[in-house]
């Protein structure tokens, strides 16, 4: 995938919306998924849904991108297969921190991850980053802060713990995609396939373990039109819809106006979290909300500034 957008002619500014949109329209759906999430897990389904999650897609992607799956060579399915195992326990730290949370809290304290990567890959390559940058991350862990205290100063959910550990996993993933040179040159379909199918076998050897809760048939079972309307949201917009838009607009456009759009990711958890599912975080959880969302996006500018 090219990181150079072509020139844009004429009359751009109108069409890079029609761009724009499906990309905003993706971080509103990853925004809202927590919320989905929610709404049909509980701590003993937790492997069943992301078995049945996955499953359900896993089949499109194996199929649409088939011939280049068959082109990979060993070292290539070795790498992409270690990243599925990250993204395996990303999912996994998610999804258990979701029940635990609130939806606000979880979409709020993921997007730290937009922080801990720049602050991570400072450490391994030794450069420091800018002032600007670490002012906007201390500003965004002060706001965690304030926002797991929204009912007066306790300690952190295990939700709450458990969503930050998922904002490092997340860290971990994107380091070591960048950092295994058997991925660079896989292209984004066939590393995204094998990814979710080491993922999918991760959760389906758990699911076969007797103390890991219900097991996905029977929680396929016992799922109404409302459930199987939420697990095929997160199925079909949150996993397979997105990932195609974002190869789509990536190549329309650049991957800095991509990342932007989508960094609006966690206010739209919020909105989500408050608007539909009631959460009430309080003066002190509001103002760590905002402090959050301005810290992550200061940040993210000020990394965007010192890459250029």
């Amino acid at each position: 995938m090219s990181s150079l957008a072509a020139p844009l002619p004429l009359g751009a500014p109108r069409r890079a919306w029609l761009t724009d949109l499906p990309v905003l329209l993706v971080a509103v759906v990853w925004g809202t998924s927590y919320l989905a999430a929610k709404g049909i897990t509980a701590t003993h389904t937790v492997i069943a849904v992301l078995v049945l999650r996955f499953a359900v897609v896993l089949p499109v992607l194996v199929v649409a991108g088939w011939r280049r799956l068959r082109a990979l060579d060993a070292a290539q399915w070795r790498g992409a297969g270690l990243l599925g195992l990250i993204l395996a326990g990303i999912f996994l730290l998610e999804t258990y921190g979701v029940v635990h949370t609130s939806a606000t809290n979880a979409g709020l304290i993921i997007s730290l991850t937009m922080i801990f990567t720049p602050l991570a890959e400072a450490a391994v390559t030794r450069v420091r980053p800018p002032r600007a940058f670490l002012a906007a991350a201390a500003l965004s862990v002060t706001g965690v802060i304030l926002l797991t205290q929204g009912a007066g100063f306790t300690a952190p959910s295990a939700g709450d713990l458990l969503m930050l550990l998922a904002a490092l996993a997340r860290t971990v993933h994107v380091l070591a995609m960048s950092r295994i040179k058997a991925v660079r040159s896989a292209d984004s379909l066939s590393l995204t396939t094998v990814q979710l199918g080491a993922a999918v076998a991760v959760f389906a050897l758990l699911a076969a373990a007797p103390a890991t809760g219900a097991s996905p048939w029977s929680v396929a079972l016992g799922f109404g039109p409302r459930a199987w309307a939420g697990l095929l949201f997160l199925s079909v917009f949150c996993t397979l819809f997105a990932f195609f838009v974002q190869m789509w607009a990536v190549r329309r456009t650049s991957p800095s106006r991509v990342s932007l759009l989508l960094g609006t990711e966690p206010l739209w958890a919020a909105a989500a979290g408050i608007a539909l599912a009631g959460d009430r975080p309080g003066a002190l959880g509001l103002a760590g909300a905002v402090l959050v969302l301005a810290g992550t996006t200061w940040g993210r500018r000020a990394a965007d500034r010192d890459a250029g």
